[in-house]
């Protein structure tokens, strides 16, 4: 796949994997677009990559993903690849009362989200003789994660989705690829940090997730596995209650009730 002189557009791109991604593409000769909910963060961004386009929009509303499309397509008609990483993870013990809007929250973003901006995308990738949609998973897809169910499950299905669209998608020109990234030393992880069970080395950097991740994408890869999401994807094989019990140890103390 080539890396170069493509039009990008990059959800979530204001921190962790979303921010590498927007600088390092734009280092490779691309346009890239980048969407976030926080105007102030967007801004930051662009004080550091001046050469950022970034628009303000929020992926689990559907009337932002609609007025986004219409602003990309009449800005930058040539937009041939889209990467959907926005995400939030959240620590969530299923014994407390909550909010039957709010439980669901990551499922909104990680999942709604990005099958919606396909959805809204798809027609115009269609018309490109090169384009891609690349979508950012999970090792925890491969396996629950039980200090963060709803993140978990909404990582799981964001993986099967991207399959099914990979077998539709496979008599047009758009390449679907899955970056299934392990645990990365980004704001995401931050908040398990004092949790018993964690263990901050076996975190990767973003940076190097993501050059895994555009490595993978010029071979050609459908499915980048970096670092430890390798070794995920064999346990969750060979050894699933294994993996799911040693899962499980991550904040037990405090995660488990009556």
């Amino acid at each position: 796949m080539k890396l170069e002189n493509n039009t990008i557009l990059i959800t979530g791109g204001t921190g962790g994997f979303g921010f590498e991604f927007t600088s390092k593409l734009i280092a490779l000769g691309n346009t890239v677009i980048i969407t976030g909910r926080n105007a102030e963060k967007l801004q930051e961004v662009k004080s550091k990559l001046p050469e950022v386009f970034t628009i303000q929009s929020d992926v689990s509303k559907s009337d932002d993903i609609s007025s986004l499309f219409n602003q990309v397509i009449k800005q930058f008609p040539e937009l041939n690849i889209i990467i959907n990483n926005a995400g939030e993870m959240r620590k969530i013990s299923l014994h407390q009362p909550h909010d039957l809007t709010d439980i669901t929250r990551e499922i909104e973003i990680n999942l709604m989200g990005p099958v919606r901006m396909v959805q809204q995308f798809l027609p115009h990738l269609k018309t490109k003789k090169n384009a891609a949609i690349v979508n950012v998973t999970s090792g925890i897809a491969l396996m629950p994660f039980p200090i963060s169910p709803i993140y978990g499950a909404s990582k799981a299905g964001f993986r099967s989705y991207t399959q099914a669209l990979r077998v539709q998608l496979k008599n047009t020109s758009i390449k679907v690829i899955e970056v299934v990234a392990p645990g990365s030393s980004t704001p995401l992880n931050d908040k398990f940090v004092n949790e018993d069970g964690f263990n901050a080395n076996m975190l990767m950097a973003p940076d190097k997730i993501i050059d895994a991740a555009i490595k993978g994408m010029k071979n050609d890869k459908d499915e980048i596995f970096p670092g430890l999401s390798k070794l995920m994807r064999i346990m969750s094989r060979v050894a699933p209650k294994f993996a799911l019990a040693q899962a499980g140890k991550m904040g037990a103390s405090t995660m488990y009730g009556n």
